[in-house]
């Protein structure tokens, strides 16, 4: 989207020069082109100064603002300010004030403050993007607009309970088809007039974030509540195109965040940006999965990384300092997974309030002379240097792993069959297992072109949509191997149960019928026993959290339990479907026996590794115009010597030609130019 325009990969972070007097904005100048930096994130909270009250607007220092990035180089990512509504605003309008998960109505404070659905934000949030766009549309430095900042949260106001009926009648279209889909003969639900329905909240179903009495209700809820705020993405999106059609749209997303469909959102975002703020102690394959999803969400175009931290966060429980080199490798792993940009929250770091003590590139010091400047400078004039070799380069994967939002809330709203069963996690350590042997994933949606795959994982496929078993079907009938788990096929997409068996619309592919699920406490295991060698894999393999009580319809019998009264039945099967086979894991397994398994079917489609795997070395490629680049970033402290197969080339950042053998630094970076 922007490299037309580009010399080089974007640099630079959030810029607030409102909140400081203007005697510090020169030294601003001077200190972010220093470092090398190109671009600023700007007005990201500025409502109150742009809008004083109803019918005043005062654009007068944002002027000011843009004509100095314009002067210095600096391209501007500019933002709408609709993230934090004023004062006044909340004070006249008091129905455009969220009311929380317990019922409370809030006052003005904070931010995300503002209800989705309050036609009184809509109007005015959309009036000021119109605005802004109009006298900014053409402005030299402008090159990107960031709408609003982090959606996110939930509303449960009478203007959501209003929409969300509408919402409902849009779905639906008779109380009968929502009654049936809601099974609200339970509890003699049923409802007869469209008002007698009212958010599911504290006050209602649930009696937790994750707990409540209809799981289809609340579900429809959160479906709804993301859509609400995508609808309010979608007016600023629109009046910002009306003014400038060629200048992209973004809006700031934040990695796996259960609260919004990205998969849905990303059909509306000209480029996908996001924000990176893992703990010190977050395994950096989680990370590197995050910004796969990030890449995956626009079908593998390259994404901006939005915000990070130079070195310290401040909202975090413990916020450790990034140890030296950090930043600049964990940058370099952002890039490397599809990165265009690398920015920072925040440029100068603020004076007062909660951020006071979050990193900056200029710290409260003021000057260049520390740690953290030196090491964002470097890291400037290394990507000078690279200039534009990566931009818009692609990944490339013939692994598949589904991830999917609705599925994701339907697993964890579901009463049962374990407080410990987390979504994200179970997907994360199939994912883990093909990380640690350095072999490339695409993080993809249930509307993806599974063709484009070998191998497919859908790890706890709890929900099946509607067409999902047949595009399944017909992807393992034509070659591919499809891998899936326990809790699969259990609900239709409004989560009623598929009768007849689990795992229900997938019983024929997987060749299996689970008849119970057993939750196993923390403390309690089981073991999964080969019942032959599979490749590398034979023995006995720890396992726990769930076990399917499974039964073979066909498939083969590639292992059983070795513990409990379902020992010896199946755990592990396999289904020869047409030209390609399905898989049923039915329990949580030790990273080894991931591992193995994965390696060997990946082994089996003729999916190599990118390099020889060695315990936190990551490697990954991305491809430019037919040049592929390899990315060798090693996480440990000391230095790694590592064999490079069949990669030979040019490292970019010293000029060094490799072959055969390479050493990397303790918590170094080589981007090999892979030789044609």
């Amino acid at each position: 989207m922007l490299s037309s325009k580009l010399t080089k990969m974007l640099y630079g972070g959030d810029y607030n020069p409102e909140q400081w007097d203007k005697s510090v904005w020169p030294e601003d100048m001077r200190m972010i082109r220093l470092a090398g930096m190109d671009i600023a994130t700007v007005n990201v909270f500025s409502w109150a100064m742009l809008q004083p009250n109803d019918d005043t607007y005062d654009f007068s220092t944002l002027d000011e603002i843009m004509d100095m990035l314009h002067a210095n180089g600096i391209y501007a990512c500019l933002a709408t300010s609709t993230g934090a509504h004023p004062a006044w605003m909340a004070r006249k309008y008091p129905e455009i004030l969220r009311v929380d998960f317990d019922g409370r109505k809030r006052k003005f404070g904070g931010r995300h403050n503002s209800c989705a659905n309050s036609l009184v934000y809509r109007t005015y949030s959309t009036k000021l993007a119109g605005k802004i766009a109009e006298r900014y549309k053409d402005h030299p430095a402008l090159l990107l607009w960031h709408v609003s900042n982090e959606y996110g949260g939930e509303c449960y106001c009478d203007n959501c309970a209003a929409a969300f009926r509408v919402w409902l009648k849009n779905k639906y279209g008779t109380l009968d088809k929502l009654n049936e889909q809601w099974n609200t003969r339970f509890w003699g639900h049923t409802f007869y007039d469209w008002e007698e329905i009212v958010p599911p909240n504290m006050l209602s179903e649930q009696w937790s974030p994750r707990h409540t009495c209809f799981q289809g209700i609340s579900l429809d809820y959160t479906r709804f509540n993301s859509d609400s705020m995508l609808d309010c993405y979608k007016l600023e999106y629109d009046e910002l195109k009306k003014h400038t059609p060629n200048i992209p749209v973004t809006t700031n997303l934040m990695g796996a965040y259960k609260p919004l469909d990205y998969f849905k959102w990303a059909k509306h975002m000209d480029i996908v940006s996001w924000d990176n703020y893992p703990s010190a102690d977050t395994p950096v394959s989680y990370t590197a999965m995050m910004h796969d999803l990030m890449r995956g969400l626009k079908d593998g175009e390259p994404f901006l990384l939005m915000e990070q931290t130079p070195s310290q966060q401040n909202w975090q429980a413990y916020n450790s300092l990034k140890r030296p080199g950090v930043m600049a490798l964990w940058s370099y792993q952002a890039v490397a997974h599809g990165a265009d940009s690398v920015m920072f929250f925040q440029l100068r770091r603020s004076v007062g309030a909660c951020e006071k003590y979050h990193g900056a590139l200029i710290e409260h010091v003021g000057h260049e002379n520390t740690r953290v400047f030196r090491e964002c400078a470097q890291l400037g004039s290394e990507l000078t240097q690279l200039g534009d070799k990566i931009l818009n380069a692609r990944g490339s994967a013939k692994v598949g792993i589904l991830f999917d939002w609705e599925n994701w809330w339907a697993v964890e709203y579901s009463s049962g069959p374990s407080a410990a069963l987390k979504y994200t996690d179970e997907v994360h350590k199939y994912y883990d297992a093909l990380y640690q042997q350095n072999i490339a994933v695409d993080m993809v949606p249930m509307d993806a072109d599974f063709s484009q795959y070998d191998v497919l994982i859908a790890p706890v496929m709890y929900m099946v949509k509607p067409g999902i078993a047949a595009r399944l079907e017909q992807f393992t009938q034509n070659g591919g191997t499809f891998i899936t788990t326990f809790f699969s096929g259990i609900v239709n997409e409004n989560d009623i149960v598929t009768l007849g068996g689990y795992p229900g619309e997938l019983r024929n592919l997987l060749g299996i019928w689970a008849e119970e699920i057993d939750a196993l406490f923390p403390d309690q295991r089981n073991s999964i026993v080969l019942n032959d060698s599979f490749g590398k894999l034979n023995g006995q393999y720890e396992c726990g959290l769930l076990c399917d009580l499974i039964h073979s319809e066909g498939a083969d019998v590639i292992a059983t339990y070795g513990q409990d009264f379902y020992q010896g039945m199946p755990v592990v099967t396999r289904n020869r479907f047409g030209q390609g086979e399905a898989w049923y894991v039915g329990t949580s397994p030790e990273a080894s026996f991931l591992q193995g398994l994965l390696g060997q079917i990946c082994e089996a489609h003729g999916i190599n590794p990118i390099l020889p795997a060695v315990a936190g070395v990551e490697a990954v490629k991305r491809t430019k115009d037919g040049q592929s680049y390899v990315f060798v970033l090693n996480h440990n402290a000391e230095a790694q010597t590592f064999d490079l197969g069949s990669v030979s080339g040019t490292e970019l950042l010293t000029g060094a030609k490799l072959r055969g053998s390479a050493e990397v630094a303790g918590r170094g970076v080589l981007i090999i130019e892979e030789a044609k």
